[in-house]
């Protein structure tokens, strides 16, 4: 049962549902891509948002976060752009980036019937090396996570890889906010949370699709939500990382269907220079 009391409903996807969430993950890869390319200090939030949607609807898709929520305070942005200490769903709007900064930038689209979801942490100019050492540990427990995304493995399995990596070295695991299920839907069953036991939790099966998205901090796993009723910021005010990679279960190793690859070309940093796993 999900924790609302209504049964788990997993609904398994076949090779053609697969293949064209495959499309609409890379489509929200790109578009990460192309926001990539304006993160400079100086620029506002809102116009990051702006470019983001511009390039959605010139591509054929429509934004999967825009509008969603209570009918009475529904999301304004085709982006979750959270900065520093917010976490997650921070509201794009007049905030200033500065060098030093570090902006979580999630994106959900509609495409073809499906939904592609996605989030990287972009560091603007220039970082410490107490924040990089938070952005490399949570890039590490992403693949760790999804590393147990196999046929017959549990949710546990994928939140016990990410919280043992991450709390090894001190780092806050956040429990209220989950990664999830995806395909047709933003959001459906299974949750995958990023922490757990091995060999609990929901059991996986090939087919499976999946947004994992551990979401770490440099100090306590406390939050609090701000008025605006969205952005989601650190209790203590420390620094928060985000990554999401959508996937597919299998047998073996999961299928990952979002990519960090455009973003590695705008970027110029490569994720395989940051992760060492172990």
């Amino acid at each position: 049962m999900a924790e609302d009391g209504k049964p788990t409903v997993i609904y398994l996807k076949n090779d053609n549902e697969i293949e064209k969430m495959r499309v609409s993950a890379k489509l929200v890869s790109r578009t990460l891509a192309k926001v990539a390319g304006y993160i400079r200090h100086g620029v506002s939030t809102a116009k990051l948002n702006e470019i983001a949607e511009e390039y959605i609807a010139r591509k054929g898709g429509v934004p999967a976060f825009k509008g969603y929520g209570p009918r009475s305070n529904p999301f304004p942005g085709a982006l979750c752009i959270s900065v520093n200490e917010e976490v997650v769903h921070g509201i794009p709007g007049e905030r200033i980036l500065n060098a030093g900064d570090i902006v979580s930038i999630d994106c959900g689209i509609h495409l073809d019937g499906f939904v592609g979801d996605s989030a990287y942490t972009f560091i603007v100019e220039e970082c410490d090396d107490e924040t990089m050492a938070l952005l490399k540990r949570t890039i590490e427990s992403l693949y760790l996570g999804i590393e147990q995304a196999r046929h017959g493995n549990k949710t546990g399995d994928i939140g016990n890889a990410i919280q043992t990596h991450c709390e090894s070295a001190g780092y806050g695991v956040i429990r209220e906010l989950v990664g999830h299920g995806v395909g047709r839907n933003l959001h459906e069953d299974p949750a995958i949370p990023n922490y757990g036991k091995p060999g609990r939790g929901k059991r996986l099966r090939s087919g499976t699709t999946l947004a994992v998205e551990p979401m770490i901090t440099m100090g306590g796993r406390e939050i609090k939500t701000l008025k605006d009723g969205w952005t989601i910021k650190t209790a203590d005010g420390k620094r928060s990382a985000h990554y999401e990679h959508d996937i597919v279960v299998r047998e073996g190793e999961a299928d990952i269907l979002s990519t960090f690859d455009y973003i590695e070309e705008i970027t110029k940093i490569q994720i395989d220079s940051i992760v060492t796993h172990g």
